[in-house]
């Protein structure tokens, strides 16, 4: 039986939400499967990915083939690097306790590029919540002062109709 991993999509229209699963590679795309190995949200930013990886890596040594989709999701976890360390091992080119020593160097390096992406993510977002609240401020000291002009003439028009007024009243009395 080939075996594939690959994903099954959940979630509504829109949002799709997927798991990763084990299937056969001849049942329908969300039918059955063998085993569900974690899951896959495209729609956070980064996108959450949960894995078990030690069931994905024994999978992946029985043969189980990745879609591309799948590939580069056990790629982001480190399941594929951790394969191609073991093959080293297998061959002889290091023993266990340098390949744990490769895996912990690369793992501590991919959490690190992570929290600096969500950190950007987070500054990015200040910066724009920021600038839209500077441009309300703008906005509303243009309102106030385009009120406060609109206003203004008229204060001064006022006494100037009324002087007008008091000295055609004058003219009329003396004349």
């Amino acid at each position: 039986m080939a075996t594939k991993i690959r994903l099954q999509r959940h979630g509504k229209k829109g949002k799709p939400f997927y798991h990763v699963v084990v299937a056969d590679s001849r049942a329908p795309r969300d039918g059955k499967f063998i085993e569900r190995l974690g899951s896959y949200n495209p729609n956070t930013n980064p996108a959450t990915i949960v894995l078990d990886f030690d069931k994905a890596l024994d999978w992946l040594n029985k043969g189980a083939q990745p879609t591309d989709t799948a590939r580069s999701i056990l790629s982001a976890k480190g399941v594929l690097y951790k394969k191609h360390l073991l093959g080293g091992v297998k061959k002889g080119a290091f023993d266990e306790a340098t390949l744990e020593k490769k895996f912990a160097a690369w793992l501590e390096a991919k959490e690190a590029k992570i929290a600096g992406t969500k950190e950007s993510l987070a500054k990015a977002k200040e910066e724009a919540k920021k600038a839209a609240l500077a441009a309300e401020a703008a906005k509303k000291a243009e309102k106030a002062a385009a009120i406060a002009a609109k206003n203004a003439p008229a204060a001064e028009e006022a006494p100037a109709e009324e002087a007008a007024e008091a000295t055609e009243n004058n003219e009329e009395t003396e004349g």
